[in-house]
């Protein structure tokens, strides 16, 4: 039986035929309240279960940014697919400088759990998102229990393939736009070093893509990544060490490189679509 709903709505849309729900409610995980947002597909206003693909965003967005700007809804309606947007950080945790940067404390959770005070306290993206809310929403909507695909974009699609990597048996299928590809080698890594982990390199080695294929943890499914070429960030994303890292370790990969594409929802608006066949595919 469903105990009392801990969701409160904040706004809903009709959208494609289904509905979106911004939500919020107090998380267990981060000891603040969290904010999220939902597509449920015409099947599930129904009442009939369907399976959900969680969306992660990157830095600096929140839990409306990839709904609104990815063109995802419309293909996930298409299948009779959830979306589940999570924010990207906790919000209000009143850490002295969680402010002051773009890629380091509000915006910039990393799907991570922080080692280290002050941030150890609410800084705990990665159990929030991998336990935490696909629980919840699994008894509280109507999305099937452990039926779930993830995907992100850049430090969203870091942690897509992180969780999905790091735990093959709870995601069905996992899918990438830009991720930062192995961010213990690059300097927003390196700040979360420092700050999330109190400098220990070796806190990495769960959330890290490439330490995990390194260490033996494949998927699966294929691992569907897009990638563009006029990506102005592509230095710290680095492709082709997760090429190198999934062929070493027998990882089905599809790594597509796109000519003329940035980092930007322009380019994850491109392929959008090839993504939500992928996932359905699995999950249907």
């Amino acid at each position: 039986m469903m105990g009392r709903n801990p969701f409160t709505l904040i706004e809903r849309h009709a959208c494609c035929g289904g509905e979106v729900h911004f939500l919020s409610h107090q998380s267990q995980e981060l000891g603040l309240p969290a904010r999220v947002s939902i597509f449920l597909p015409v099947k599930a206003l129904a009442g009939d279960r369907v399976p959900a693909i969680h969306v992660l965003a990157g830095l600096t967005c929140t839990q409306e940014t990839f709904l609104i700007k990815s063109n995802a809804i419309r293909h996930a309606a298409d299948h009779g697919l959830a979306l589940v947007a999570p924010d990207t950080s906790s919000r209000g945790a009143n850490v002295a400088g969680e402010d002051d940067a773009y890629d380091l404390g509000t915006g910039a959770g990393y799907y991570v759990d922080a080692t280290t005070d002050p941030w150890a306290a609410h800084y705990r993206m990665g159990s929030y998102v991998r336990r935490e809310l696909p629980a919840l929403v699994e008894e509280h909507f109507p999305i099937m229990a452990g039926r779930r695909g993830i995907m992100g974009h850049s430090m969203g699609g870091m942690g897509a393939l992180a969780v999905a990597l790091g735990d093959a048996g709870a995601w069905q299928t996992v899918s990438a736009f830009a991720p930062i590809s192995s961010p213990s080698q690059v300097d927003w890594g390196h700040k979360v070093t420092d700050a999330y982990f109190g400098g220990h390199e070796a806190e990495w080695a769960q959330y890290d893509p490439c330490l995990l294929l390194e260490a033996g943890m494949t998927h699966p499914g294929t691992l569907l990544v897009d990638q563009g070429l006029d990506d102005e960030f592509l230095s710290r994303l680095q492709p082709e060490r997760l090429e190198q890292a999934a062929k070493a370790a027998g990882q089905s990969l599809t790594l597509r490189r796109h000519e003329g594409y940035d980092h930007s929802y322009w380019f994850v608006q491109s392929f959008i679509q090839d993504h939500l066949k992928h996932h359905a595919e699995g999950l249907l």
